[in-house]
């Protein structure tokens, strides 16, 4: 595995002269969706390894212990047994790349991952305020500590956006420095909500900003803001991190999230992923896909291509 990105001292110099050409990301992102198709069992193989690269999901006000429990099975088996080895992929240990939760919850999976044989399997916790991030810097820090104290290995934190939006980019640069201390050892993924950006300037400058600062991943979106994960937004932050990479050497991942659901759209982030950042950025270190349904339409489809025909409601457990 790739060295973790130790971030650098703030560059305003990078931010300089940064243009965003809209039509050709516009047109680059059109010839994605139109060409990228896979069938039979490359599709399924494709969906798979989309399946390693979930973090799922579950962020709602009434989440409970028992509802935990049923995410972290989920994680640990996302797809039925039976459907795997006839495939012959159930001696793989085939989980999904992490379990996200807020705060409150990591200690209940790391209890429930205990129970069902998934130690190994990443723990996630939003952070910061999220999904808004408009608490004070210091109660922001706490929460984080807290997360990491109680097991979470991966920290989703909300960015400054009236800082981005101001042009305060070093504002933004020493609060996700701190964040980062804050997490110690915890991969932390930094969540742009580029919805809320207001332009693709601002999403490369914020991408970049965040990788000075030391962000492990950095992420679209909260999965709250009106406008989440697009394929435009994606090439404008991927290919920040592709700069990144060249001037500095460090790989930093890459994390979708908010209104990813089916089966199709993961394959055409995994083509993405790979044509503009190439296979390496297909492993779960480096890629991420934040989804709370999307495992249960792969589920269908694969269920599709063992038996030929699409399951009922009742076929598949839900996550």
């Amino acid at each position: 595995m790739a060295a973790r990105n130790p971030g650098q001292e703030f560059d305003a110099t990078w931010l300089e002269g940064v243009s965003i050409n809209l039509p050709a990301v516009k047109r680059r992102a059109e010839s994605l969706a139109a060409k990228r198709t896979v069938k039979k069992q490359w599709q399924a193989a494709w969906l798979l390894k989309a399946v390693t690269c979930i973090d799922l999901t579950t962020l709602a006000g009434d989440d409970t212990v028992t509802n935990v429990e049923r995410l972290c099975y989920k994680a640990k088996y996302p797809i039925r047994q039976d459907l795997m080895k006839a495939i012959k992929m159930h001696d793989k240990d085939i989980t999904t790349g992490a379990v996200c939760v807020y705060a409150s919850r990591v200690a209940d999976c790391v209890r429930a991952l205990k129970k069902v044989g998934g130690s190994h399997i990443p723990i996630a916790s939003v952070a910061t305020g999220f999904p808004t991030g408009q608490v004070p810097l210091k109660t922001r820090l706490e929460e984080i500590r807290l997360a990491v104290d109680d097991g979470a290995s991966e920290i989703d934190i909300v960015i400054n956006r009236a800082y981005a939006l101001s042009g305060n980019w070093k504002g933004v640069y020493d609060e996700v420095r701190l964040m980062r201390e804050a997490c110690g050892e915890a991969h932390m993924k930094t969540i742009l909500a580029t919805g809320e950006l207001g332009s693709m300037t601002n999403v490369y400058k914020a991408s970049l900003v965040c990788m000075m600062a030391g962000a492990d991943f950095i992420k679209t979106s909260t999965g709250k803001e009106g406008v989440n994960a697009t394929i435009p937004v994606a090439l404008v932050m991927v290919r920040a991190i592709r700069e990144y990479y060249h001037k500095t050497g460090y790989k930093v991942g890459f994390k979708p999230a908010g209104g990813i659901r089916s089966a199709k759209d993961a394959c055409l982030w995994l083509a993405l992923m790979k044509e503009e950042l190439g296979d390496e950025w297909l492993q779960p270190h480096l890629f991420r896909i934040g989804a709370s349904s999307l495992l249960t339409d792969i589920e269908r489809q694969i269920f599709h291509f063992v038996t030929g025909r699409y399951a009922a409601a009742h076929e598949l457990p839900m996550a």
